[in-house]
Protein backbone atom coordinates (compact mmCIF):
# COMPACT_ATOMS: atom_id res chain seq x y z
CA UNK A 1 0.00 0.00 0.00
CA UNK A 2 2.79 2.42 0.93
CA UNK A 3 4.70 1.52 -2.24
CA UNK A 4 1.66 2.27 -4.43
CA UNK A 5 1.09 5.60 -2.69
CA UNK A 6 4.74 6.55 -3.12
CA UNK A 7 4.65 5.72 -6.82
CA UNK A 8 1.44 7.70 -7.28
CA UNK A 9 2.95 10.71 -5.52
CA UNK A 10 6.09 10.48 -7.66
CA UNK A 11 3.98 10.24 -10.84
CA UNK A 12 1.90 13.28 -9.80
CA UNK A 13 5.04 15.30 -9.19
CA UNK A 14 6.47 14.38 -12.59
CA UNK A 15 3.16 15.25 -14.24
CA UNK A 16 3.08 18.64 -12.51
CA UNK A 17 6.66 19.29 -13.63
CA UNK A 18 5.97 18.50 -17.29
CA UNK A 19 2.75 20.52 -17.30
CA UNK A 20 4.63 23.50 -15.89
CA UNK A 21 7.34 23.06 -18.52
CA UNK A 22 4.71 22.85 -21.24
CA UNK A 23 3.16 26.12 -20.09
CA UNK A 24 6.54 27.80 -20.38
CA UNK A 25 7.50 26.38 -23.76
CA UNK A 26 4.24 26.08 -25.68
CA UNK A 27 3.19 28.95 -27.98
CA UNK A 28 0.23 30.86 -26.62
CA UNK A 29 0.63 29.39 -23.13
CA UNK A 30 2.83 31.93 -21.40
CA UNK A 31 5.50 31.96 -24.10
CA UNK A 32 7.30 35.20 -24.87
CA UNK A 33 6.36 37.05 -28.03
CA UNK A 34 8.24 35.88 -31.11
CA UNK A 35 9.60 39.04 -32.69
CA UNK A 36 10.81 37.21 -35.78
CA UNK A 37 7.18 36.38 -36.52
CA UNK A 38 5.99 39.83 -35.47
CA UNK A 39 8.52 41.62 -37.69
CA UNK A 40 7.69 39.37 -40.63
CA UNK A 41 3.94 39.80 -40.33
CA UNK A 42 4.21 43.53 -39.69
CA UNK A 43 6.27 43.94 -42.83
CA UNK A 44 3.64 42.04 -44.81
CA UNK A 45 0.89 44.26 -43.39
CA UNK A 46 2.62 47.66 -43.40
CA UNK A 47 5.66 47.39 -45.63
CA UNK A 48 9.35 47.60 -44.64
CA UNK A 49 10.12 49.50 -41.43
CA UNK A 50 12.46 52.47 -41.57
CA UNK A 51 15.80 52.08 -39.74
CA UNK A 52 14.50 54.32 -36.93
CA UNK A 53 11.26 52.37 -36.64
CA UNK A 54 13.09 49.04 -36.57
CA UNK A 55 15.43 50.36 -33.89
CA UNK A 56 12.39 51.32 -31.77
CA UNK A 57 10.96 47.83 -32.18
CA UNK A 58 14.28 46.12 -31.45
CA UNK A 59 14.76 48.18 -28.28
CA UNK A 60 11.23 47.29 -27.18
CA UNK A 61 11.96 43.61 -27.78
CA UNK A 62 15.16 43.96 -25.74
CA UNK A 63 13.21 45.51 -22.87
CA UNK A 64 10.79 42.59 -22.88
CA UNK A 65 13.59 40.03 -23.10
CA UNK A 66 15.57 41.67 -20.26
CA UNK A 67 12.94 43.13 -17.93
CA UNK A 68 13.84 45.39 -15.01
CA UNK A 69 14.82 43.47 -11.91
CA UNK A 70 13.31 44.45 -8.59
CA UNK A 71 9.86 45.60 -7.58
CA UNK A 72 6.82 46.01 -9.79
CA UNK A 73 7.32 49.78 -9.43
CA UNK A 74 10.66 49.32 -11.19
CA UNK A 75 8.79 47.80 -14.12
CA UNK A 76 6.24 50.61 -14.10
CA UNK A 77 8.97 53.25 -14.12
CA UNK A 78 10.99 51.57 -16.85
CA UNK A 79 8.03 51.06 -19.17
CA UNK A 80 6.69 54.55 -18.57
CA UNK A 81 10.10 56.08 -19.28
CA UNK A 82 10.69 53.90 -22.33
CA UNK A 83 7.70 55.21 -24.27
CA UNK A 84 7.66 58.75 -22.89
CA UNK A 85 11.29 59.34 -23.82
CA UNK A 86 11.25 57.77 -27.29
CA UNK A 87 7.93 58.68 -28.80
CA UNK A 88 6.61 62.05 -29.97
CA UNK A 89 3.12 63.20 -29.14
CA UNK A 90 1.02 63.95 -32.22
CA UNK A 91 -2.73 63.72 -32.66
CA UNK A 92 -4.43 61.15 -34.86
CA UNK A 93 -5.22 63.60 -37.63
CA UNK A 94 -1.53 64.34 -38.09
CA UNK A 95 -0.41 60.69 -37.87
CA UNK A 96 -3.30 58.72 -39.35
CA UNK A 97 -5.54 61.28 -41.04
CA UNK A 98 -8.40 60.22 -38.73
CA UNK A 99 -10.07 61.85 -35.75
CA UNK A 100 -9.66 58.79 -33.51
CA UNK A 101 -7.40 55.82 -34.24
CA UNK A 102 -6.14 53.24 -31.74
CA UNK A 103 -2.72 52.11 -32.94
CA UNK A 104 -1.17 48.82 -31.93
CA UNK A 105 2.20 49.07 -30.17
CA UNK A 106 3.91 48.03 -33.42
CA UNK A 107 2.09 50.72 -35.41
CA UNK A 108 3.00 53.26 -32.71
CA UNK A 109 6.68 52.31 -32.75
CA UNK A 110 6.83 52.25 -36.54
CA UNK A 111 5.37 55.75 -36.73
CA UNK A 112 7.49 57.05 -33.85
CA UNK A 113 4.58 59.23 -32.76
CA UNK A 114 1.04 59.00 -31.51
CA UNK A 115 -1.52 60.38 -29.13
CA UNK A 116 -2.35 59.57 -25.52
CA UNK A 117 -4.23 56.38 -26.39
CA UNK A 118 -1.22 54.99 -28.22
CA UNK A 119 1.05 55.64 -25.23
CA UNK A 120 -1.43 54.07 -22.82
CA UNK A 121 -2.09 50.97 -24.93
CA UNK A 122 1.60 50.35 -25.57
CA UNK A 123 2.41 50.64 -21.85
CA UNK A 124 -0.49 48.36 -20.91
CA UNK A 125 0.50 45.54 -23.26
CA UNK A 126 4.18 45.86 -22.35
CA UNK A 127 3.40 45.51 -18.64
CA UNK A 128 1.09 42.57 -19.32
CA UNK A 129 3.87 40.80 -21.25
CA UNK A 130 6.25 41.56 -18.35
CA UNK A 131 3.96 39.59 -16.06
CA UNK A 132 1.81 42.28 -14.46
CA UNK A 133 -1.68 40.74 -14.11
CA UNK A 134 -4.67 42.33 -15.82
CA UNK A 135 -6.38 42.59 -12.43
CA UNK A 136 -3.80 45.24 -11.44
CA UNK A 137 -3.93 47.27 -14.67
CA UNK A 138 -6.65 49.38 -16.21
CA UNK A 139 -6.63 51.57 -19.27
CA UNK A 140 -8.38 54.68 -18.02
CA UNK A 141 -10.19 57.41 -19.89
CA UNK A 142 -10.05 60.73 -18.08
CA UNK A 143 -10.69 64.37 -18.78
CA UNK A 144 -7.48 66.39 -18.67
CA UNK A 145 -8.83 69.45 -16.92
CA UNK A 146 -5.98 71.82 -17.77
CA UNK A 147 -6.24 70.91 -21.44
CA UNK A 148 -10.04 70.62 -21.36
CA UNK A 149 -9.98 67.47 -23.46
CA UNK A 150 -10.32 63.69 -23.29
CA UNK A 151 -7.16 61.82 -22.32
CA UNK A 152 -6.05 58.23 -21.67
CA UNK A 153 -3.65 56.86 -19.04
CA UNK A 154 -2.76 53.52 -17.45
CA UNK A 155 -3.66 52.92 -13.81
CA UNK A 156 -1.88 50.31 -11.66
CA UNK A 157 -3.67 48.98 -8.57
CA UNK A 158 -1.64 47.24 -5.86
CA UNK A 159 -4.96 45.83 -4.57
CA UNK A 160 -8.49 46.17 -6.01
CA UNK A 161 -9.39 49.00 -3.61
CA UNK A 162 -6.02 50.75 -3.56
CA UNK A 163 -5.39 54.26 -4.85
CA UNK A 164 -3.85 53.55 -8.26
CA UNK A 165 -0.58 54.86 -9.62
CA UNK A 166 -0.97 56.73 -12.91
CA UNK A 167 1.29 56.21 -15.93
CA UNK A 168 0.86 59.21 -18.20
CA UNK A 169 2.59 60.79 -21.17
CA UNK A 170 1.75 64.29 -19.89
CA UNK A 171 3.89 63.90 -16.77
CA UNK A 172 7.18 62.04 -16.39
CA UNK A 173 6.63 61.06 -12.75
CA UNK A 174 4.32 58.20 -11.84
CA UNK A 175 2.02 59.60 -9.16
CA UNK A 176 -0.93 58.31 -7.11
CA UNK A 177 -4.31 59.28 -8.53
CA UNK A 178 -4.90 61.42 -5.44
CA UNK A 179 -2.04 63.66 -6.59
CA UNK A 180 -3.42 64.03 -10.11
CA UNK A 181 -6.09 66.63 -9.51
CA UNK A 182 -5.73 67.63 -13.14
CA UNK A 183 -7.38 64.36 -14.24
CA UNK A 184 -11.08 63.53 -13.90
CA UNK A 185 -11.77 59.79 -14.39
CA UNK A 186 -14.55 58.85 -16.80
CA UNK A 187 -14.26 55.06 -17.22
CA UNK A 188 -11.64 52.33 -17.20
CA UNK A 189 -11.25 48.87 -18.70
CA UNK A 190 -8.95 45.93 -19.29
CA UNK A 191 -9.34 42.44 -20.73
CA UNK A 192 -11.48 41.45 -17.75
CA UNK A 193 -14.05 44.22 -17.43
CA UNK A 194 -15.34 47.77 -17.69
CA UNK A 195 -15.68 50.16 -14.74
CA UNK A 196 -17.09 53.62 -14.03
CA UNK A 197 -16.31 55.81 -11.01
CA UNK A 198 -19.13 55.91 -8.49
CA UNK A 199 -19.21 57.30 -4.94
CA UNK A 200 -15.43 57.43 -4.70
CA UNK A 201 -15.01 53.85 -5.92
CA UNK A 202 -15.08 51.99 -9.21
CA UNK A 203 -18.20 50.05 -10.14
CA UNK A 204 -17.99 47.26 -12.66
CA UNK A 205 -20.63 47.75 -15.35
CA UNK A 206 -19.79 45.04 -17.87
CA UNK A 207 -16.91 43.70 -19.92
CA UNK A 208 -14.62 45.26 -22.48
CA UNK A 209 -16.25 43.38 -25.35
CA UNK A 210 -18.59 46.38 -25.50
CA UNK A 211 -15.68 48.57 -26.62
CA UNK A 212 -15.42 48.04 -30.36
CA UNK A 213 -12.09 49.86 -30.75
CA UNK A 214 -10.56 47.61 -28.09
CA UNK A 215 -11.78 44.49 -29.87
CA UNK A 216 -10.52 45.83 -33.21
CA UNK A 217 -7.12 46.51 -31.62
CA UNK A 218 -6.85 42.94 -30.28
CA UNK A 219 -7.70 41.60 -33.73
CA UNK A 220 -4.98 43.74 -35.32
CA UNK A 221 -2.38 42.66 -32.78
CA UNK A 222 -3.13 38.99 -33.35
CA UNK A 223 -2.78 39.56 -37.10
CA UNK A 224 0.65 41.11 -36.35
CA UNK A 225 1.72 37.88 -34.65
CA UNK A 226 1.15 38.72 -30.99
CA UNK A 227 -0.05 36.04 -28.62
CA UNK A 228 -2.39 37.86 -26.24
CA UNK A 229 -4.97 36.62 -23.78
CA UNK A 230 -7.14 39.65 -23.19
Amino acid sequence: MNVRLSRRTLWQRWLAFWLALLLVLSPGLGASWDFNTINSRSQQLYGPATPTAQRNIDEWAALLKNPPQGTIQDKLNRVNQFFNSRMRFRDDIAVWGQQDYWATPIEFLRKGAGDCEDYALAKYFTLRELGVPASQLRITYVKALQLNQAHMVVAWYATPDAVPLILDNLKTAILPATQRNDLLPVYSFNGEGLWIPQAGKNKRVGDSKKISRWQDLLTKMRAEGFVINE
